[in-house]
C-alpha cells in the first residue's frame, strides 16, 4: 500500500452545517462526544495500511490543524505522514480552491512524486468503515484507470444522491445525478440479480449510488487534472471519464452516511448512541483513532441515563435525566437537569476556581449545564455555559429560525453556538 498516496477533501466553507463551522472547518466538527469527522477517513486508511494523508482545506483549519498534530504521528521509519494542504498563494496559482478537483489540482506537485502509482480521493465528512485494500484488489484486477466505491441504495433515497449504470462487467457506463422521477430512475436501473452474484444482497434495492470515494491510477489523474479546467470530481472529472476511460465500481453495503447538514449530523450523532447503532465504534480489527486527551472516568452522581453516550471526564450530578443523547468531553451537568434527543459537545477545559469565581462576579452561569435546565432536541457546541432553569426546547416546532446572533434553528434542531452564554432562567 505504499505506492498509494490518499487526499481527504476538506469541504468548502461549509455553509449547510453553520453554526458548527462558524469557528472551524467541516471535518474538525465533533462527532459522538469524542471523535472528529476528520478521524473517520484517517482512521479506515490506518486500518488499511495507508499511511501517506493529505488534507486539503481552506477554512477555519486552525482547530484541525491543531487535532491532527496531536493525533497522528507516525514512527520515522515508516515514512508516513498525515499533513494539511491548505489553500495558499504559489507562483502558478494565487486562487481559493475552486471545488474538489481544482483543489487536487493546486497541490498536483504531491500527487506527481516519486513512488506513488493510486491516488485515493476521500470525503472529509462522511461516517463508514471501510477497507481500502478491497478497493485496490477491485481496480486491479478489472485493469480501470479509475474506480469508484457504489452501494445499493432504494428509490426513496436516489434523489438525493449519484445514481450510476453498469455494465455486466462492472464497468460503469452511465451517470445520473439526484434522478427525481420513476422514469429518470429506469434509465440507470441494475438488476438486483447482478448485485446479488457480486456478493451484496439487494433486499429489493436496484440502483447503485456513488459514495465520493474514488481510486486513480495516478497517470490517468494527472492527466485529467492538467488537460481540462474542471473544478468538481463528482459532477465533472468522474461524469467525462465514464465516456472515454475505464472506469469501475467496487461495490460496498455497510453503514455509510455523508454528514453535510444540520439534519444529518444531528440524526446520526442519535443513531450512533442508540442501542442498536447502526455504527459500532467498538471494533478490535478496525478501530476509529483520536486524539489521546488523559482524562479522568465520568463521575455520575445518582443520575438516570438511558440509550446515551457518555465521554470522558464528565461529571454528572444527582437526579439529571438524560436520555437518547450524546453528552461530550468534559460535560458538567447539574442537579435535576434534563437532557433528552439532544447532542452536547462538552469543553475543552475545565475552569479553575479564579474563573469560577469571575464568572460569579460578572452573573454569568459556570461552564456546562446548569440545575433543573432543560435541553431537548437540540444541539449544545462546545464551551457554553449554560444557567439554571434554562428551556432549549423548540416548543413551536419551527424548522429554521434565527433566535439571536448565537441560537438558531435548523433542519428543525436548537444549535447553540460555540461559547455561548445563556443565562439563568432564558428559554425560547
Amino acid at each position: 500500500m505504499k505506492n498509494i498516496l490518499t487526499v481527504v477533501l476538506g469541504g468548502g466553507r461549509g455553509t449547510r452545517l453553520f453554526p458548527l463551522t462558524r469557528y472551524r472547518s467541516k471535518p474538525a466538527v465533533p462527532l459522538a462526544g469524542r471523535y472528529r469527522l476528520i478521524d473517520i477517513p484517517i482512521s479506515n486508511c490506518i486500518n488499511s495500511g495507508l499511511r501517506q494523508i493529505y488534507v486539503l482545506t481552506q477554512f477555519m483549519s486552525v482547530s484541525l490543524h491543531r487535532h491532527i498534530r496531536q493525533s497522528y504521528q507516525f514512527d520515522r521509519f515508516s515514512g508516513g505522514y498525515v499533513e494539511i494542504l491548505a489553500a495558499q498563494q504559489t507562483l502558478e496559482d494565487s486562487n481559493w480552491y475552486q471545488g474538489t478537483a481544482d483543489a487536487v489540482r493546486q497541490n498536483i506537485r504531491y500527487i506527481k512524486q516519486h513512488g506513488v502509482d493510486y491516488v485515493l480521493i476521500l470525503s472529509g465528512d462522511q461516517l463508514y468503515r471501510m477497507d481500502f485494500r478491497d478497493m485496490l484488489t477491485t481496480h486491479q484486477q478489472a485493469g480501470a484507470e479509475a474506480t469508484i466505491a457504489a452501494m445499493p441504495v432504494a428509490r426513496e433515497e436516489a434523489s438525493g444522491l449519484g445514481i450510476m449504470r453498469l455494465d455486466d462487467s462492472g464497468r460503469v457506463i452511465g451517470f445520473l445525478e439526484k434522478p427525481q422521477t420513476q422514469e429518470e430512475m429506469d434509465t440507470v436501473r441494475m438488476d438486483p440479480a447482478w448485485i446479488e452474484a457480486h456478493g451484496v444482497q439487494s433486499r429489493g434495492r436496484d440502483l447503485l449510488a456513488s459514495m465520493g470515494i474514488y481510486l486513480f491510477n495516478r497517470d490517468f489523474l494527472v492527466d485529467a487534472l492538467e488537460k481540462t479546467d474542471y473544478r468538481d470530481f463528482g459532477k465533472e472529472i468522474f461524469p467525462a471519464s465514464i465516456r472515454a476511460r475505464h472506469v469501475h465500481v467496487h461495490l460496498f453495503d455497510g453503514y455509510w452516511e455523508d454528514i453535510g447538514t444540520i439534519g444529518s449530523f444531528y440524526r446520526c450523532n442519535l443513531e450512533l448512541a442508540g442501542a442498536a447503532s447502526p455504527f459500532k465504534f467498538i471494533s478490535p480489527g478496525s478501530p476509529i483513532y483520536s486524539r489521546s486527551r488523559y482524562l479522568p472516568p465520568a463521575r455520575i452522581d445518582g443520575a438516570r441515563i438511558q440509550n446515551s453516550l457518555v465521554a470522558d471526564g464528565c461529571i454528572i450530578e444527582e437526579g439529571a435525566t438524560i436520555e437518547n443523547s450524546v453528552i461530550g468531553l468534559r460535560c458538567q451537568i447539574g442537579k435535576q437537569a434534563v437532557i433528552r434527543n439532544s447532542v452536547l459537545m462538552g469543553a475543552d477545559f475545565y475552569e479553575s476556581p479564579a474563573e469560577l469565581a469571575r464568572d460569579a462576579s460578572e452573573g454569568r452561569p459556570p461552564l456546562g449545564i446548569g440545575r433543573e435546565a432543560k435541553i431537548e432536541g437540540a444541539i449544545i457546541d462546545k464551551n457554553c455555559h449554560i444557567g439554571s432553569h434554562v428551556r432549549v426546547v423548540n416548543e413551536s416546532n419551527a424548522e429554521e429560525a434565527n433566535l439571536s446572533d448565537q441560537v438558531f434553528i435548523r433542519d428543525g434542531v436548537v444549535v447553540v453556538e460555540k461559547d455561548t452564554t445563556l443565562s439563568d432562567g432564558w428559554k425560547i
